[in-house]
């Protein structure tokens, strides 16, 4: 049996949330906005399992080519994100140090994302566009000082990320990267949320990034260098994990930047980002319109 998909979306002039059952959504906002505004509250409850058995004996409201995705959450308190986790990828880097002991994160605004099926935005500023191909988690139970044993029982829901990053704007400065991980749209989360409910879902999942049908990353969770355990006992440590939180748990090697040359992304090209038992998350690319 596949694992129901709780999905963000604009129609008409009416943002909501629902259940994507085929090719149709089942309006969730429609009937429970009144109790849970967003998914958001949905996650905040834990409320994943009353809904799908409320609507169990529905059909669709509308189809989904009627939609437009959001991000998933769509105003998270925080989106962290963990660079350099796969073993390949440190060794990108030719400095000749070993795995780090901890991992590097930085922010990145809600703004900064887009839904599936809709464009990442190359802006005016830069032509370096690339795509990073991650497996999200979202928090369902806060916490902090999470020990790495109970870290599990705090994800709610997984996700997709394509963590796109404009390459020159993250070398502006010596020690950040944030204004290449922040221009407006330049990257996406979604389709949807997979409530999370055992390890045996992210344990050893391939994530798989193409380029106009090519693959460009691949890899299994089991290869991470911080596991999903480690990544929510680390931040925990110094910042209380409320539900609602994003984690994106960094991208296999493979990105255009380590090409040579490398291969920016362009307006036309389609990235497709996915992950066994999550899905497929799916962007093409245009051009700011200013």
């Amino acid at each position: 049996m596949s694992r129901p998909r709780f999905a963000s979306f604009t129609t008409g002039k009416r943002q909501g949330y629902g259940l994507i059952v085929g090719d149709g959504v089942i309006d969730l906002s429609a009937r429970f906005g009144a109790r849970y505004p967003t998914l958001g509250e949905v996650v905040k409850a834990n409320a994943f399992n009353e809904l799908v058995e409320a609507v169990a004996d529905h059909q669709p409201d509308f189809p989904v080519s009627d939609i437009a995705y959001e991000i998933p959450i769509p105003a998270p308190e925080k989106i962290i994100c963990v660079g350099v986790n796969f073993p390949d990828r440190n060794e990108e880097y030719k400095d000749g140090q070993a795995a780090p002991s901890n991992p590097s994160l930085f922010i990145r605004f809600p703004r900064s994302f887009t839904g599936h099926d809709r464009p990442l935005i190359r802006p005016r500023e830069s032509h370096q566009l690339d795509y990073e191909g991650e497996i999200v988690i979202v928090i369902g139970k806060g916490g902090r000082r999470i020990p790495e044993t109970e870290a599990l029982s705090h994800i709610a829901a997984l996700t997709l990320s394509n963590e796109g990053t404009l390459r020159d704007w993250v070398r502006h400065a010596k020690f950040n990267v944030t204004q290449g991980k922040n221009f407006d749209a330049s990257g996406s989360i979604g389709p949807w949320l997979v409530p999370f409910t055992d390890e045996s879902q992210i344990a050893d999942i391939k994530l798989e990034t193409r380029v106009n049908g090519e693959v460009r990353q691949s890899d299994r969770t089991s290869r991470m260098i911080f596991s999903f355990r480690k990544i929510i006992n680390y931040i925990s440590t110094f910042t209380t994990l409320v539900p609602g939180d994003v984690i994106v748990c960094g991208t296999p090697t493979g990105a255009g930047a380590r090409f040579d040359p490398p291969i920016w992304l362009k307006p036309g090209d389609v990235v497709e980002v996915e992950a066994d038992g999550i899905g497929t998350l799916r962007n093409t690319i245009a051009d700011e319109v200013i």
